[in-house]
């Protein structure tokens, strides 16, 4: 009996053993490095080719490189065997899920295993905002720190007692950053989603209303999925409607913010800084935004630790190995949740 076969999109960093020990129950198949969407498209058509076989796909975000965004084309050209696409990721804006579930296609995220890392950067962004480090980290190097005084002559921050977080999105990491930010304290805990949470897991936040939120934040802490209703929900409308001097952090998506106007905001100290390790159209970066002193930004260093990267890689592979040994993932992503055709999934 030939095994399942499993195309991996992606180079793998730690979990090479995960995948050794997958390579037991699966034929694991890759792309070569240089390969194009074009390329892609032309090979899962091919009958003659090793991925036109694939039944379950492993990618990671830097796998779009070789395949473009998974859209409505890639999944019609995706052969019939195909189970599901296992991602490599909290976030899984690349894919567009409707059209794979379209084709009874399950789509996974890593859920949970972000967490902890992504609240650290989050925790370390948000302080460094408060306090204007990066401001005075800058004009060390330019080594003005002799010339101009204490701190550099950094603007003076702010501590965190007092203050008021907006939590926009109180789901796994925003829970993780609000435990990490109490020994601070900060005043008050506010947070917004789509619909309020059970009382257990609201620990200790006040629900309000979006509009709430942005009025009553000392800190506006983004914690929220991209998609087409999140897109640029931080607008210049929204942005007006915070109080002056605010503070923005952001682990989430770029997207979420209109970089534009927070820029503007920025400048004009509208928002008095901003921490942020996702940006609009990363990798690249508008220079207007790594000018400002105002910014203290890393590029998208949430979950940039060995520990963790470890943890999401062999996460796939468990999602993978349970595809083949159950026919459903672990983890499929909220959308498909409530959709009969996934319990009806059988082992491959």
């Amino acid at each position: 009996m030939s095994k399942p076969v499993v195309l991996r999109l992606g180079a793998i960093k730690y979990a090479q053993e995960a995948w050794e020990k997958l390579g037991q129950i699966a034929q694991v198949i890759t792309v070569e490095e240089n390969s194009t969407r074009a390329d892609f498209i032309k090979a899962i058509k091919d009958p003659k080719s090793p991925i036109f076989k694939t039944q379950v796909i492993g990618r990671t975000f830097a796998s779009v490189a070789n395949t473009g965004r998974f859209d409505a084309e890639l999944a019609q050209a995706l052969p019939a065997t195909v189970a599901a696409v296992c991602h490599n990721g909290a976030g899984y804006d690349q894919i567009d899920v409707a059209e794979f579930a379209a084709k009874h296609i399950q789509v996974s995220n890593v859920p949970e295993l972000v967490n902890n890392a992504t609240a650290d950067t989050h925790v370390f962004l948000l302080l460094g905002a408060l306090r204007n480090f990066e401001h005075g980290h800058r004009l060390m190097l330019e080594h003005k720190w002799s010339s101009s005084g204490g701190a550099a002559g950094a603007p003076i921050g702010h501590d965190p007692e007092g203050k008021t977080v907006g939590i926009l999105g109180l789901g796994g990491i925003g829970r993780a950053i609000v435990e990490r930010l109490k020994p601070f304290g900060f005043k008050r805990f506010v947070y917004h989603n789509r619909k309020r949470l059970a009382p257990e897991l609201e620990n200790g936040c006040e629900y309000v209303s979006f509009d709430e939120l942005l009025k009553v934040s000392d800190v506006v802490s983004i914690n929220i999925p991209l998609n087409a209703k999140t897109r640029h929900i931080v607008d210049a409308k929204a942005i007006s409607q915070m109080k002056d001097g605010v503070v923005i952090v952001n682990t989430a998506r770029g997207a979420v913010i209109d970089e534009k106007a927070l820029i503007a905001a920025l400048k004009s100290g509208k928002v008095r800084s901003a921490g942020l390790d996702v940006y609009e159209h990363e990798p690249e970066v508008p220079q207007e935004l790594l000018d400002l002193p105002n910014v203290c930004g890393v590029p998208h260093m949430g979950t940039h630790t060995v520990e963790t990267v470890k943890k999401m890689e062999e996460f796939v592979v468990k999602n993978i190995e349970s595809v083949i040994k159950t026919g459903k993932v672990i983890s499929v992503v909220p959308e498909l949740q409530s959709e009969a055709w996934v319990d009806e999934q059988k082992p491959l």
